[in-house]
Order: structure tokens, then sequence, then C-alpha cells
């Protein structure tokens, strides 16, 4: 009975570190588009300034 209660345990554990690495990779990729758009933003934003 304990050996099914471990396995059960591991499994979890591994199915949490799993469901977490996937948010931490969502919160990057989220994280590089927003650089990418407020890069796209500035770059933009400076080309349609006219000082003079």
């Amino acid at each position: 009975m304990r050996d099914i209660v471990s396995g059960i345990e591991a499994q979890i554990r591994t199915d949490i570190r799993a469901t977490s690495a996937q948010a931490e990779d969502r919160m990057h990729t989220l994280a590089v588009y927003g650089a990418f758009a407020l890069i796209a933003a500035i770059v933009f934003g400076t080309l349609s300034y006219h000082p003079f």
C-alpha cells in the first residue's frame, strides 16, 4: 500500500514540476515578445517624430 501511495505522490510531484516548467516557459516567451513589441514601438515612434 505504501508503494502505491509513494508512486502516486511521486507522479503528482512530477506533474507539478512539468506544469510549473510550462508556465515558466510561457512567461519567458511573453517577456521576449513584449521586449520586441517595446523595441518596435520605440523605433516606429521615433521614425514618425519630425523635430523640424
